[in-house]
């Protein structure tokens, strides 16, 4: 099933693989009619001493000339054939990107994200040298011994007869390993998993080993990991040092034993023609080498169909969001944002695990809603159900009186703008994670956006300004100076919707009233959804709505909360000391 579908990705090569394979015959066919041509000279000018310069140099010209032909086939049929492979393995890692983009959210709240990394490179990875070492080699191999077995019958029938036998034994010798090798190789990488890992987690935490003095025991543990990879790995080497090439070389043996005593019985009888038994020992020493490279590509062939199944249950994972057409879907024109009766679990199969419990509000366009609670009331995820990175389970979100369902991803997520509480840059520029927020975004509005932050101060003091390069997360920024450049972002977009996800609770106090004043431009004329940890940044609200344990406990005014002397006033004691 597997191979079945890793060969499905050949189809839209067929051309190529059509003239890689007739590349790849004629390759063969130089290669077989050397030794002809070898035989032809020893049994036709050289036993009888019949030294014809015409004909001579006809054989030295086509011997010379099969082997310069050889030699660019080969180069040909190696690197069409790779290119093949390369372009296979593109579109697969591509196919799998883009399937794990239209992936659930959940999907990702339940899989490793270095699980998800190893499956789109390292597995992918694996099947390229599946394509390229493998099934390119098992080709140009087969093709090759069948080529020296058709050379063998025009020699001698009676002969090549008998080294058919070799077949099947060759066959059972590559079945047996790799059934025997498949339990010693899923050991191996068992126990080079287990070392990785604890080479990671002593690295991380390098720090906390040191403070504590524990450096011997985490060199002992490691060592004991290590003294296990190392057996599993002996054991594999045991095993490919009896399989791969002595057991290759028995059989190799063998063959010389009878192709020499047929030769040695025939010399009783009759004559023998030296250029056929150098013809037929030349083959063998032929037919045998890409038996032992066929050997050693088993490994490589059974962690290439454990890579491919890995990738291909990722691409047959069915927890896709659900897609929307862009021309059916209608307009977020005013940014209305009703909660109906809204409940949600993360996960539905646990009973009574819902982190919402019928909530309902309404958030009026250019109003501003503020969520406040502890952590683990339902806040974050209310901003989740609104960009629709969840299903909910039950009620209704309606933006304009329309369901969120109705909306296509592009409506939504275009008019719907985020900024979440850790600030996330790309690896690029200042100026190319800001145009993040548009397709189609000009310089001038990059420099609006950031204008409009109130962000130009900082960035001109960079270096290189608006393309001053930036590291993964943006780590050589500060995390205000990062926060400022996704407010940038979310503004270069033009949402008629703000979801503020606590986008000061990891800012500096200096920096702090910068942002601040950037999010009062920022609501401006905007339905805002602004989840906080301080209360101090959302005192001016619309609405505030208290949180506790997934449902709506209070709601009403800073003022109005503050009299009703409930959980939002113990909240605002416990942050000022005193009420204001």
């Amino acid at each position: 099933m597997v191979i079945r579908r890793l060969m499905g990705y050949l189809a839209p090569h067929k051309k190529s693989l059509t003239l890689s394979s007739i590349i790849l015959i004629l390759a063969t066919f130089s290669d077989v009619i050397g030794p002809v041509l070898v035989k032809i000279f020893l049994d036709q000018h050289l036993v009888p001493r019949s030294f014809d310069r015409g004909a001579l140099l006809i054989l030295a010209i086509s011997y010379v000339g099969l082997n310069i032909l050889s030699a660019l086939f080969h180069y040909r049929q190696l690197v069409s054939f790779n290119q093949i492979a390369l372009k296979i393995v593109q579109q697969l890692r591509i196919d799998v990107f883009n399937h794990v983009q239209n992936l659930e959210f959940k999907v990702f709240d339940k899989t490793p994200a270095g699980a998800l990394i190893s499956r789109i490179t390292n597995d992918t990875e694996a099947i390229k040298e599946l394509f390229v070492g493998v099934l390119a080699a098992f080709v140009q191999n087969v093709v090759f011994m069948l080529g020296v077995f058709v050379a063998m019958f025009y020699l001698d029938v009676r002969l090549a007869s008998f080294c058919l036998i070799l077949l099947p034994i060759i066959f059972i010798l590559m079945v047996g390993y790799r059934k025997v090798s498949t339990k010693v190789y899923r050991k191996l990488r068992k126990e080079l998993s287990h070392l990785n890992a604890k080479l990671n987690e002593s690295i991380q935490g390098m720090n906390i080993i040191q403070a504590m003095r524990q450096e011997k025991r985490f060199r002992q543990e490691l060592q004991n990991i290590n003294d296990d990879y190392y057996h599993a790995a002996m054991a594999n080497i045991r095993l490919e040092s009896l399989f791969v090439r002595p057991a290759v070389d028995l059989i190799y043996t063998f063959a010389l034993i009878i192709i020499l005593n047929y030769f040695g019985l025939q010399s009783i009888t009759g004559s023998v023609q030296i250029g056929v038994l150098y013809a037929f020992i030349n083959y063998i020493d032929r037919f045998f080498e890409p038996v032992n490279m066929m050997m050693q590509r088993l490994s490589q062939f059974q962690q290439s169909l454990v890579a491919a199944e890995r990738v291909f249950e990722l691409l047959d994972d069915q927890r896709t969001s659900r897609k929307v057409d862009s021309g059916s879907s209608p307009v977020i024109a005013k940014g209305k944002i009703e909660f109906k009766d809204v409940s949600f679990s993360y996960d539905s199969d646990i009973k009574g695990s819902e982190v919402l419990k019928s909530i309902s509000f309404t958030a009026y366009p250019g109003q501003t809603v503020a969520l406040v609670g502890h952590t683990g009331s339902g806040k974050s995820t209310i901003a989740n159900l609104l960009l629709r990175f969840y299903p909910i389970t039950q009620g209704e979100i309606l933006i304009d009186g329309i369901s969120v369902s109705e909306y296509s991803d592009q409506e939504l997520r275009s008019k719907v703008g985020l900024v979440a509480q850790d600030p996330f840059l790309f690896v690029g520029t200042i100026s190319s994670n800001i145009s993040l927020a548009r397709t189609e975004i000009k310089e001038k509005e990059v420099r609006e956006a950031v204008s409009f932050v109130q962000a130009e101060d900082f960035i001109r003091r960079l270096p290189q300004g608006f393309q001053e390069p930036m590291g993964e997360r943006g780590a050589t920024l500060s995390s205000g100076q990062r926060q400022l450049i996704c407010f940038a972002r979310t503004i270069a977009g033009n949402p008629k919707i703000l979801v503020l996800d606590e986008a000061t609770a990891n800012v500096d106090t200096e920096t702090e009233e910068a942002i601040q004043n950037a999010l009062k431009r920022m609501r401006q004329g905007r339905t805002t959804i602004a989840i906080a940890h301080r209360l101090s940044t959302i005192q001016d609200a619309d609405l505030i709505l208290v949180l506790h344990n997934g449902k709506i406990v209070e709601r009403g005014t800073h003022s109005e909360l503050l009299a009703l002397e409930g959980l939002y006033y113990k909240m605002f004691l416990l942050q000022h000391g005193s009420r204001e």
